[in-house]
């Protein structure tokens, strides 16, 4: 059968051997020199002025709403626009902190919102944000949604856990809102394990992120920052490293995870080529089938996605193919579904539940699956794929 992915790290073998020496050597796994090392070389990469690194992608979604309401940009109660096709841990740290989550349906032909969804649900909501997801490496129209939020004056940001590298109209998806975020779980474009991470180029915001990532400390702050706080506090210096600015958690990644960012980064121009190869060739084949709707994306500079999605037009074909592919081809769902249909989303938001309509993503849940798309795939499992997707 062919896996969603084929080995935990790009040239594992040689990471694995890299990784090792690192332990061996190294005096501090906690974080430190490895971990800040990979914010400068990951926001250099993606052409943002800060990265904060987190332990996990869905930590980054919860620190960075954290922050936001920490520093009065979202107030508890807010309603937050969300793409309604997504994964949970998006919507679950707008519950948790006591906004308003507010789905907006996707559109069929890129699995992502558009600046039309987004402008009819202005219509009856008042939103204060909208938290969009780069849906397996697709975008619709984002550059007329941030115009939408700028006249609207609404707070836009991004997921991009799943589109890494994805360029559109010349510029990197994660780079549209006041911040993106990121994951590095294994499987997704490159591993740290575990691993997730926010860019802004809002120095207030990224300074808040690292206060929301470390318990509400100020201890990864540079000086002047520390200083700034301190004195406004007026904390003496036995208690300042022991003092809590604000709300946080512990939420911290390990010098292994730093050091294996680096190291995957080496390669990721490679690896998001291999992937772009990947899916353009997949595309040519499968999305010409009339039993498929077929995925836009002629308006994208560069797709770059870690599953390849497949959209049925029929329960009937998609039901088929989930039973014939057992075995053969490894396939989830897209991604987390409608998270109108969800059971924590039924549970802690019932009125959304009743009055939210959202038949495109719900439609995509029931008819839609994915399969890796990751770059040791090889021409025969290129061919084989080609063939059972049928």
């Amino acid at each position: 059968m062919i896996k969603l992915i084929k080995s935990t790290f790009y040239r594992e073998r040689e990471t694995k051997d890299k990784l090792t020496n690192f332990i061996g050597r190294t005096s501090q796994l906690s974080f430190g020199p490895e971990c800040e090392k990979f914010e400068k070389n990951f926001a250099e990469y993606q052409g943002r002025k800060y990265c904060i690194f987190f332990n996990s992608g869905s930590s980054a979604n919860l620190a960075l709403i954290q922050a936001l309401l920490n520093s009065g940009q979202l107030k508890p109660g807010n309603e937050v626009g969300f793409s309604a096709l997504t994964w949970a841990t998006n919507v679950m740290p707008l519950i948790q902190l006591g906004l308003r989550p507010v789905p907006i349906d996707i559109e069929l032909d890129t699995l992502n919102i558009s600046s039309k969804k987004v402008t009819e649900s202005l219509k009856n909501k008042g939103l204060k944000a909208l938290f969009i997801t780069n849906l397996l490496g697709f975008c619709h129209d984002i550059d007329q949604i941030k115009k939408i939020c700028q006249d609207q004056n609404m707070i836009l940001i991004e997921d991009n856990c799943e589109a890494l590298g994805t360029v559109y109209k010349g510029k990197k998806l994660g780079n549209f809102g006041l911040a993106s975020t990121f994951s590095f779980f294994v499987g997704h474009h490159m591993s740290t394990i575990e691993g997730g991470a926010v860019c802004t180029d809002d120095k207030d915001l990224a300074k808040m992120l690292r206060i929301v990532r470390a318990h509400g400390w100020d201890r990864h702050l540079e000086e002047e920052e520390k200083e700034e706080l301190r004195a406004k506090h007026r904390v003496k210096q036995f208690h300042a490293q022991y003092t809590f600015y604000d709300l946080g958690y512990n939420l911290r990644p390990t010098e292994i995870n730093g050091f294996l960012g680096n190291e995957q980064l080496r390669h990721i121009d490679k690896i998001i080529q291999k992937r772009n190869q990947n899916f353009t060739q997949l595309a040519k084949t499968i999305y010409a089938n009339r039993a498929f709707i077929p995925l836009r994306h002629s308006h994208i500079d560069m797709v770059s996605n870690f599953a390849f999605p497949v959209l049925c037009r029929s329960q009937g074909d998609h039901d088929r193919l989930v039973k014939k592919l057992k075995n053969k081809l490894e396939i989830r769902p897209i991604v987390g579904g409608s998270m109108i249909l969800q059971p924590f989303f039924k549970k802690h938001n019932r009125d959304q539940t009743e009055t939210s309509s959202c038949p495109n993503a719900e439609f995509a849940h029931r008819n839609g699956f994915y399969f890796g798309n990751n770059p040791e795939l090889t021409n025969s499992d290129l061919k084989i794929i080609t063939a059972l997707v049928r």
